[in-house]
Order: structure tokens, then C-alpha cells, then sequence
């Protein structure tokens, strides 16, 4: 393992492996990436990877738009595929939401984003397995769907070992060295490397860690839970990526005729014990909402499914930033369970950051580290604050 680095990015998730990757498309490429386990194997392993631009706010709307143009062409750029799968997103709120929808709307329209509101006509003749209800309003992404995290993260880490950068799996980070100021190095299993930069985008770890050289970022961890069900391919062959405000739920499509739920975001949890199951009374809730809105699913089967960990902020918002006080030190933390879908965008950001101070591509200033001191928290227009 290399003793030295021009950069150390801290955790092998699909953040980490973007960042890396966009360095060196910078020119810095003598990095090392440090994974405690194996690649992809925390909250990305777990993400329902949904593809959708639907936000409250400009710069996450902005990211996930430009995102979804590489997962779109992440063969030509990659040289590998993305699993990107283009399904259509729908979101479902009621009437009570009509304006919050419409105001996003307005600003999506406005980027450029492929996003229009349909009448519940429009929605039978594009979906028409989906059930709509009275007092409702739906909003359509065509482009919208979904990609596999392993494809992508591992895609990522190849290229940038061919650009030359450095993985190391198996490496727990102990600590980030920092002296007077500034970063010098961080301490592992095998010893100390040396490096005036430290990225950190270890997820659920993040926290801890950053708490240990005096940073709060007030990152919390809650458990995400995602219910499997096989689909009778004679009655619901399809459906699309369904956001469902009424219910509370999302829910995609997946190969082999399943459908993933999520659901449920109340358990506040640490990142290295918990529930990584599914709990049953969860499971027949997530059934019952889901085939209010997809009748032709009353005849599913479970087949099981896992639970993953948001690590959320104050806002529902990530910290993309260089900590203040700390020269060298970075962070890319508290994704709030819309991370995957930011990831190539995110990587970046982050690059652009840690080579000029400030990112350019998009503007993701917003998304500074002191924002939950100083009075600049970002805004949902839903009571989903995933949706934010």
C-alpha cells in the first residue's frame, strides 16, 4: 500500500468511487480510495437506486437532471454499462399538494428537465395499470428509471485504476491525522498514509469519524426498509418508478418480474447493528398501499428484502464542502437517501472543489458544511422529506 498520497478518499461507496474517478479525469490521479469492507458494500449495496429529477429545490433537481445524462451515456464515458433502465417516473400526491407539485414543476420546466403534469386520463393511457384516485394530481418523467449501484460503482473504481489512481478494500480508517490546522495523513490498520487531502464519504461512518477531529455535521442514521414482491407477469407484466405521497411509499420495477417498496423512515439507528431484514407488520402495510395503487399485485409473493440506512441532515440535504477551520479536509456526507441518483454529479462537485475551491459545473454552494448554524437550511414543499 502506497505511504503517500495526493488525496485520500475515505469510503468505497458509490460517492467515493466518483470523486476518485472525477480527480483524475482532473489530473489528479495519485490518489488512494480506502474501503472497510468491500466495494459498494454499505448503504449503496442497499439503495432502490431510483433515477428521478423531481426535487424541491435548484440544485438537487440540477444534479439529478445531469446525472441521469451520464448514467444515460456511462458506456461511452465508463466504458461499462450503468443498468440504466428507463421506466418513467411517477409521482402521486393529493390535491392537498397540487401546489408544491406545480411549483416543482415550474422550476424542472425551467432547467430543461423532461417533467410534465397529466391528467388522470393521461395517466390510464401511458400506465394503465395504475389505479388513480379522486382528489389527486400526478407529474410524469419519461426519462426517468432506474440503474444498478454495482455496475456504477465498480465501473467507476475500474477506470480510475486504468487512469491510475489506488484502491485498497479491507482498510478501516482509525482516524484522520490532523496537525494545528490542516490534514496531514490518516491512520488505518497498516499504519499511517500521508496526505494534505482527506476526503470523507464513508456514509453511516461518516459521523463518528468527523466528530473525532471536532466537525458536527448533525448526521443521523435511520433504517430504510425495502419489501420484495414477484409480480403475476399476466397482470402486471410493467409498471413504472412510482413515487406515492399518499402512501407512503416508492416503489420500481426490477428483473426477474420483482417490484421493490420502500418504506419506512422512523428508526433512528447506529450504522454497525441493526435490522438488516424486514419487519412483517412493514411488509403487509407496504403490500396493502401498494396494491391500492397497482390492483393487478393482490396476487404477488413475497420474496423477502433487506434493510438499508439513510444517513440524513437537519434538511434532507448533503454536505458537499471543504470544512472550514480544517485545511484539506472534505466532505460528502448525509445523501438522505437521494444520494445514488446524485452520485456522478456529486463526484464532480467535489473534484471541482478540491482542484479550483469552488464547483463549477453546478453550483452546489448551497450545500455548504455551516448552513445548520448560520440559517441557510433548504426546504421541502412535501412532508416526504425525501422529496426535498
Amino acid at each position: 500500500m502506497s505511504k503517500t498520497a495526493d488525496a485520500v478518499i475515505i469510503g468505497g461507496g458509490v460517492m467515493g468511487c466518483s470523486i476518485q474517478y472525477n480527480l483524475a479525469e482532473m489530473g489528479i490521479n495519485k490518489t488512494l480510495l480506502l474501503e472497510k469492507n468491500v466495494l459498494g458494500s454499505g448503504s449503496t449495496s442497499r439503495s432502490q437506486a431510483i433515477l428521478r429529477m423531481h426535487y424541491s429545490n435548484e440544485v438537487t433537481a440540477r444534479m439529478a437532471w445531469e446525472s441521469l445524462k451520464v448514467f444515460q451515456d456511462f458506456h461511452e464515458i465508463i466504458g461499462s454499462t450503468s443498468g440504466y433502465t428507463r421506466t418513467g417516473y411517477l409521482l402521486v400526491v393529493s390535491d392537498e399538494d397540487a401546489s408544491a407539485m406545480r411549483e416543482n414543476l415550474s422550476m424542472q420546466k425551467e432547467l430543461g428537465i423532461d417533467a410534465d403534469e397529466i391528467t388522470a386520463s393521461e395517466l390510464s393511457e401511458i400506465c394503465p395499470m395504475v389505479t388513480t384516485l379522486e382528489n389527486e394530481v400526478y407529474s410524469w418523467e419519461p426519462q426517468s428509471g432506474y440503474a444498478d449501484p454495482y455496475s456504477v460503482t465498480t465501473g467507476y473504481a475500474r477506470k480510475s485504476r486504468e487512469l491510475g489512481c489506488s484502491i485498497e478494500d479491507s482498510m478501516e480508517v482509525r482516524s484522520i491525522d490532523v496537525k494545528g490546522s490542516r490534514v496531514v495523513g490518516v491512520r488505518t490498520d497498516a499504519g499511517l498514509i500521508s496526505t494534505d487531502k482527506v476526503v470523507v464519504a464513508a456514509g453511516p461512518w461518516s459521523g463518528p469519524l468527523l466528530k473525532s477531529v471536532g466537525v458536527d455535521l448533525h448526521l443521523k442514521t435511520i433504517r430504510h426498509q425495502v419489501v420484495l414482491l414477484r409480480r403475476p407477469d399476466d397482470l402486471v407484466p410493467e409498471h413504472p418508478c412510482i413515487g406515492d405521497v399518499i402512501h407512503d411509499l416508492s416503489a420500481r420495477p426490477d428483473v426477474g418480474g420483482l417490484t421493490m417498496i420502500g418504506v419506512g423512515e422512523e428508526e433512528s439507528i447506529g450504522p454497525d447493528k441493526f435490522n438488516q431484514g424486514v419487519d412483517m407488520p412493514v411488509v403487509e402495510r407496504a403490500f396493502e398501499n401498494m396494491v391500492r395503487r397497482v390492483p393487478g399485485l393482490a396476487t404477488s409473493l413475497f420474496r423477502g428484502g433487506w434493510s438499508g440506512l439513510f444517513t440524513t441532515t437537519p434538511d434532507w440535504h448533503p454536505v458537499l464542502d471543504a470544512i472550514e477551520g480544517i485545511s484539506g479536509l472534505y466532505v460528502a456526507v448525509g445523501f438522505s437517501g437521494h444520494g445514488f441518483k446524485l452520485s456522478p454529479m456529486v463526484g464532480k462537485a467535489m473534484g471541482e472543489i478540491m482542484t479550483s475551491g469552488h464547483s463549477k459545473t453546478i453550483d452546489v454552494s448551497v450545500l455548504n458544511a455551516k448552513r445548520f448554524v448560520s440559517g441557510g437550511r433548504l426546504k421541502s414543499r412535501y412532508g416526504m422529506q425525501v422529496l426535498a
